[in-house]
């Protein structure tokens, strides 16, 4: 099975569409979308439709935090922007995808990994895996081999020995990394739709369960169309700008 990884769709047609067109490429065969499908760019009912189609082929698909965004009243925890982009979003949903994302689950179980949006702890609470430590915490909070996981928007990957040492690694796009089984691994594939590492160009990564190798790529897109749509949407500027840059 090669799996393919795709996390912080964000609305963002563009951006999706280059990459399912990529992964199409590589002849991947299996799909999990780990979450925040909607939330800060301007075709949400697109992309998230885009989704709900996969998964009528058997993809499979998470709950992110701005997902659950559309479903809360109170949005106090939320910042101005995210706010923003929450309210104007669930406005463009139809009922019955609205009704998609009541349905989503936190937590997938497959094989030996495991699939959740922000960590293994709570995957409910949307805290982030900011380093080292919060990735020992997640792979200590569940026995899967291989976790994965999104929100955070540069991709990364981590790795524990038997003995619990835990140690960091930037991947190379395109450099196939085999997981040992000597060690667990926690893998975030970087963001589809609002990459955050100062590369504009889309990010998701593919797992082959039969060879254990993971990729990660980076797929450039028409983020000047996309950034366009967002202002043209009455959105947050500064949403557009993050598209430009990869900031």
């Amino acid at each position: 099975m090669l799996l393919a990884l795709m996390t912080d769709l964000h609305a963002n047609r563009e951006a999706l569409s280059a990459c399912l067109a990529h992964a199409e490429q590589q002849k991947v065969t299996h799909y999990a979308f780990l979450g925040d499908i909607v939330g800060y760019g301007a075709d949400p009912a697109w992309v998230l439709q885009k989704v709900m189609d996969y998964v009528a082929k058997g993809a499979l698909v998470l709950m992110g935090n701005h997902d659950a965004g559309i479903l809360q009243e109170d949005k106090g925890d939320m910042n101005p922007v995210a706010r923003q982009a929450v309210e104007w979003t669930r406005a463009q949903l139809s009922a019955e995808q609205i009704a998609f994302i009541r349905a989503l689950p936190y937590r997938i179980e497959l094989q030996d990994m495991l699939l959740v949006h922000a960590n293994a702890w709570a995957p409910d609470k949307w805290e982030y895996i900011d380093g080292v430590m919060e990735a020992m915490r997640s792979m200590h909070a569940c026995k899967a081999a291989i976790t994965f996981c999104g929100h955070v928007h540069m991709p990364t990957l981590y790795h524990m020995t038997l003995t619990g040492k835990t140690g960091e690694f930037l991947p190379t796009p395109e450099s196939s990394i085999p997981l040992s089984k000597q060690r667990r691994w926690l893998v975030i594939p970087g963001s589809v739709g609002q990459p955050r590492d100062g590369n504009p160009a889309a990010c998701y990564a593919t797992f082959d369960t039969d060879t254990q190798e993971l990729t990660y790529f980076r797929v450039p897109y028409d983020h000047d169309s996309a950034a366009k749509k967002i202002l043209a949407a009455g959105l947050p500027a500064s949403l557009a700008a993050r598209l430009l840059t990869g900031n």
